[in-house]
């Protein structure tokens, strides 16, 4: 995981910045506080690190982008950016790519309400959210 050597760091630093608790980044990315604070352990062997979806939820909510948290100074065969799932060469055009990226993201992100409505579906018992899920015709 060459692009992730640095992210312990890296995360600290943009939450430090952003004077966020890990508390706040666990919520951002949808996990408990134990696999933050494994996210930016010192020791390599107690390390975890974020899933592609729970990088790219923390570079959103954060507004922060994702070279910020990556290991990309390094060149690797110098015609390609490999992450997980991804590659782009240098010839493909990066701009209608990410135009496109950013359409997907905005059609999919949720508005504050649906945000809140899905926070407090989560934080409801069983018994509500099929209640709920009736109601809707599910």
């Amino acid at each position: 995981m060459r692009y992730l050597q640095s992210f312990n760091r890296r995360l600290r630093h943009v939450r430090e910045q952003g004077q966020l608790s890990l508390a706040d980044i666990a919520e951002i990315c949808g996990v408990d506080e134990a696999r933050v604070r494994s996210w930016e352990a010192e020791d390599g062997r107690q390390r975890g690190f974020p899933g592609v979806t729970e990088l790219l939820d923390l570079c959103l909510r954060t507004e922060t982008p994702l070279e910020q948290l990556l290991d990309m100074e390094e060149a690797g065969d110098g015609d390609q950016l490999e992450l997980p799932g991804l590659a782009f060469s240098n010839s493909d055009d990066l701009s209608v790519a990410l135009q496109e990226l950013e359409q997907e993201i905005s059609r999919v992100q949720l508005t504050d309400g649906e945000a809140e409505l899905l926070r407090r579906f989560r934080k409801t018992t069983d018994d509500n959210r099929r209640m709920v899920l009736q109601l809707l015709g599910r």
